[in-house]
């Protein structure tokens, strides 16, 4: 019977473990009880050492009442019931000094028991080397008269997570490698008109890890493994945990209306486990750092055989879902969420702003003291509009979270305050995006009355340089393409965050959204690259994938929770791959935009050496060769008595100004090389007057012969 009992106890130790060590301990557990127990537990700490097969437990509380109990312990994991046993704290081969009987006052029960290996070897290697096992624990202390006096319950998981700080670096350096070879590109191209850049861009990148985080907010019962995954790319979303920014944003809230009770940084990250739907549970502050001290200081311990602290490390059940539970594992408060992203943007808009405004005097300095390269002269001189561009282009990339978070502050926010800047900023971006649209659409007008086309939006240096950041990478036919995507952001958004609480709707509802814009880039493929195209068109098919993926983790559907986690491994590995895949492309294309010719400004340069051309053969037209003559040759021929005499040419020095030109096309009908009337001149063969090298009407003016 001990034997079981150790096992059980053991069994207990299947909670949050700690990095790679085979050592299982728990972190932390709620009570469970309908409020009538008469057993307070106020501390609960278990540990199995697989390398010793050694439990040590600590176990404090206080009673109201000196009584007897028994114990029963229920272990499940993923879904299936996988051990449940009692035991009686009295029994001889199960005493516990402490706990028999329960005395009416603060008690506690300390020690360490060596499980057989025979039992030890029950547990699966498994449990020790999956990320984020998934399960429940739960203990009831009953009377002997069949009372419930108290209940403990806890999440089971081995310590092992895919939520690490190692992945969200990586992400951040594959996006700050596209920013880069985007910057690269946009210097290589000098603001040429019609210059596109390479796909995948940053914009691209950051969206792609905005839709893995989006997916892990819907409201239905992730796997484990998944929505510690999805947690790894919130900083796309603008989601950072900043105890400092946290803690004066609770401050904010408390001064407009909100209310703290349950909703507060230091809650979450001291006195909160979450609940979820399906009854897993974590803890916003089990985070990777705690979780190493814990396992060091927990194998001191061991070593030593030293009981652990008895303080209390109770915390409330939290009971969280959809996009509270995604914000607050995260230690960021549901209703600070609006917020943080509002802090965090407004931080980011004004590095930028610091840095350009920064590079400017170092332009200005430089032009003081040198000579800077030209590229850079339209920069000194517009540096206010590259500011007001780089904000829209941040407006444009966070629209569909910022939709989604304005919305979700509407209906989960307590601060009046906190509302209205929702509101303000809501609309503010969507006024912006619409006078861009607006005016391109006008632009796009006047372009079709004028030249029949929308090339100048391409070709034309100032239109280029106000709006390309829209339909800077899409063909000339397809640059109204921006204008679906900003409705499909806002959709995506909208849905997202109105349907919280709702996991079916939202995920219909997104897998809708999704499969149209499969469809409008199959039926259009708009980038100016065919590799812009295939990578777009793939990322698409993936997010489409990804939302088919969440319909299974649905509770309506009833899909069994093993089937969930494979799916939720599946889905990890395809998104996972095509990140990979991703940084890869960057890659290739920083080589790509360094050696191959935009297509635009190919087309440009072919446009204006045809041109070219055609200007060449019509000047060839217009302008004879000249002829050689001495420059006081004399040209005319005055009829005496000693016959026709040469006489000095008035028009020797031959003048080109506007006026010669004049007199010569007036003269043209009095004088020539031919007499209308008498015929051609015996001395016709003369060279005629010299030409300039301009196009213009020869000049035939001569003296009429004289015969008498």
């Amino acid at each position: 019977m001990w034997r079981r009992t150790a096992l059980a106890v053991a069994c207990i130790g299947l909670l949050p473990s700690v990095l790679g060590a085979d050592i299982l301990k728990n972190d932390g557990f709620t009570t469970c009880a309908n409020g009538t127990g008469t057993i307070k537990v106020n501390n609960v700490e278990v540990s199995f050492d697989r390398d010793t097969n050694r439990v040590t437990f600590d176990f404090s509380g206080e009673s109201t009442v000196e009584q007897e109990v028994t114990a029963e312990l229920t272990v499940t994991a993923y879904g299936i019931q996988a051990f449940k046993e009692s035991f009686d704290p009295c029994a001889e081969d199960t005493k516990i000094d402490e706990l028999c009987p329960v005395p009416a006052r603060a008690f506690s029960a300390k020690g360490s028991l060596t499980i057989p290996s025979e039992y030890a070897d029950m547990i699966p290697s498994l449990a020790y080397s999956v990320p984020d096992l998934e399960g429940s624990a739960q203990v009831v202390l009953t009377a002997k008269d069949g009372t419930e006096v108290a209940c403990l319950q806890t999440g089971v998981n081995n310590g092992k997570t895919v939520q690490v700080p190692a992945v969200s670096y990586v992400a951040a350096a594959v996006a700050a490698a596209a920013l880069a070879v985007s910057l690269v590109g946009a210097a290589m191209s000098g603001g040429n008109p019609g210059t596109t850049t390479a796909s995948p861009g940053f914009c691209e990148v950051i969206w792609w890890f905005q839709g893995m985080a989006m997916n892990g907010m819907h409201s239905v019962p992730y796997p484990a493994i998944y929505r510690s995954f999805s947690k790894n790319f919130a900083f796309s979303t603008g989601l950072v945990s900043w105890a400092g920014l946290q803690r004066s944003i609770d401050s904010f809230r408390a001064k407009t209306g909100g209310d703290l009770t349950d909703s507060n940084y230091d809650f979450l990250r001291n006195n909160a486990t979450l609940i979820w739907p399906d009854n897993s549970t974590s803890t916003a502050s089990s985070s990777f750092k705690k979780r190493a001290l814990l396992v060091v200081r927990q194998a001191i311990d061991i070593g030593n055989d030293t009981s652990s602290s008895s303080e209390s490390n109770e915390k409330q059940a939290h009971f969280v879902d959809g996009i509270q539970g995604y914000v607050e594992q995260l230690t960021i408060p549901d209703a600070n969420t609006f917020m943080t992203v509002l802090l965090v943007f407004a931080i980011v808009i004004a590095a930028i702003i610091v840095f350009i405004l920064l590079f400017k005097v170092i332009l200005e300095a430089w032009a003081l003291f040198g000579t800077f390269p030209k590229s850079l002269t339209t920069f000194r001189k517009e540096y206010w509009r590259v500011i007001a561009q780089t904000i829209v282009s941040l407006i444009l990339l966070l629209y569909g979270v910022w939709t989604l978070y304005c919305i979700f502050q509407f209906t989960h926010g307590d601060s009046w305050a906190a509302k209205l800047l929702a509101a303000v900023t809501l609309a503010l971006f969507t006024a912006i995006l619409a006078f861009y649209t607006w005016k391109i659409w006008s632009i796009v007008s006047k372009l079709k009355k004028l030249e029949g086309n929308t090339y100048s939006l391409y070709e034309n240096k100032e239109t280029w340089k106000k709006y390309k950041i829209f339909y800077e990478n899409y063909k000339r036919g397809y640059w109204w393409l921006f204008i679906p995507f900003i409705v499909y952001m806002f959709a995506k958004g909208c849905v997202l965050a109105a349907g919280d609480g709702h996991g079916l709707v939202q995920t219909i509802g997104q897998l809708v959204i999704e499969a149209i814009m499969l469809v409008l880039l199959l039926w259009s493929r708009p980038y100016e690259r065919k590799s812009g195209n295939w990578i777009n068109i793939i990322i698409q098919v993936v997010r489409v994938l990804s939302v088919v993926c969440i319909l299974i983790f649905v509770q309506e559907l009833g899909v069994a929770q093993t089937t969930k986690t494979i799916t939720g491994v599946v889905l990890i590995a395809v998104q996972s791959g095509l990140t990979a895949i991703l940084f890869l492309l960057i890659v290739i294309n920083s080589i790509i935009t360094c050696c191959k010719e935009n297509p635009h400004r190919k087309r440009r340069k072919a446009a204006e050496k045809h041109l070219s051309q055609d200007m060449e053969g019509d000047a060839f037209l217009l302008q004879p060769s000249p002829y050689a003559a001495p420059p006081q040759h004399t040209r005319h021929l005055s009829k005496s008595g000693h016959g026709y005499q040469p006489v000095p040419d008035p028009y020797a020095q031959f003048d080109d100004s506007q006026e010669t030109l004049v007199r010569g096309a007036a003269e043209m009908g009095t004088s020539g090389y031919y007499n209308l009337n008498n015929g051609p001149s015996q001395h016709s063969h003369s060279p005629p007057p010299p030409f300039s090298r301009e196009s213009r009407l020869p000049d035939m003016s001569y003296e009429s012969y004289r015969h008498k």
